[in-house]
């Protein structure tokens, strides 16, 4: 069903009184949003309300129940209808997640898939509960610096800022790094990233915690990667840098091109930058502690 704004949450709200079995949301009108406000939920100024139903339902009844509510019924632009063949659906969605490469040597493949590459670091994942399959132009950013200064990684320790998946710290554990500290805000995070962790043999090199624990860390990394927002780098700028070794490394991506100068300010009297990194809309900031 497409509405606007306004309606979209009503209409979804309907939906689920009326036997949904799950409602979501998509742009009707290709419109980007790149930074929600945290804790809030993205809906697009056009918004395609999807519900789906058991094959049992009786849609023509649903759309005379929706038809009745007078305020609804005028919110909808347009509605279609589209039965769906049953299947398992997160093998469904895994079978267009294709091996793909960044840079050189690294490359993230889904379970069941082989690869035959020579000399190739490979990593084992697949879309699961967090952010994070190497797909997003932020994360491709990142596993590509990661594999350019895969030298400089032997023996490090690492900390990934905002782990989601764990795809970076992992990438840097199998590019030869000694330990990782995976940190992040969500609980489900910090699970996808064990699990990911273990499907990749290396569980016992990494630490998972929440912001809050890094209080507790005596450690300074030789490197701080940090794939998150732009707002929340420029709001962590100092405790970000201070879990940094001197002459270490720090990589920021999460933020647009027109984002990259306010946050390299934010770090600026304690990072000599490199020139940004960019793809598509998005941008990487990389460089090194100063003494």
């Amino acid at each position: 069903m497409c509405v606007d704004e306004a309606h979209a949450e009503k209409v979804s709200d309907a939906l689920m009184n009326l036997g949904a079995i799950s409602v979501s949301f998509q742009d009707d009108g290709d419109q980007p949003l790149f930074e929600p406000p945290p804790g809030t939920t993205p809906i697009w100024n056009e918004t395609r309300v999807i519900g789906l139903f058991d094959e049992n339902a009786d849609l023509q009844a649903i759309r005379t129940r929706l038809e009745a509510r007078r305020k609804i019924a005028k919110a909808i632009r347009a509605c279609f209808e589209e039965r769906l063949e049953d299947q398992v659906w997160e093998r469904a969605w895994m079978d267009h997640f294709k091996p793909m490469r960044f840079g050189q040597t690294l490359w993230v493949c889904p379970t069941g898939h082989e690869l035959d590459v020579a000399d190739a670091t490979i990593m084992q994942l697949d879309p699961g509960l967090a952010f994070g399959t190497g797909t997003h132009p932020t994360t491709a950013l990142c596993l590509e610096w990661l594999d350019q200064n895969s030298d400089a990684l032997a023996g490090a320790t690492v900390i990934d800022y905002g782990c989601g998946s764990g795809i970076l710290g992992i990438a840097a554990l199998l590019l030869g790094a000694q330990h990782v500290y995976a940190i992040d805000i969500d609980p489900q995070a910090l699970t996808a990233t064990m699990e990911n962790a273990r499907k990749n043999g290396v569980e016992h090199q990494i630490t998972t915690l929440m912001p809050s624990g890094t209080a507790s860390l005596d450690i300074r990394a030789s490197l701080v990667i940090a794939n998150i927002l732009a707002r929340p780098l420029i709001e962590l700028a100092e405790n970000i840098t201070d879990l940094l070794a001197e002459e270490g490394a720090l990589v920021l991506s999460g933020l647009l091109a027109e984002q990259a100068e306010e946050v390299s300010a934010a770090y600026k009297s304690r990072i000599q930058f490199d020139l940004p990194a960019q793809r598509e809309d998005w941008s990487r900031l990389s460089g090194r502690r100063i003494i």
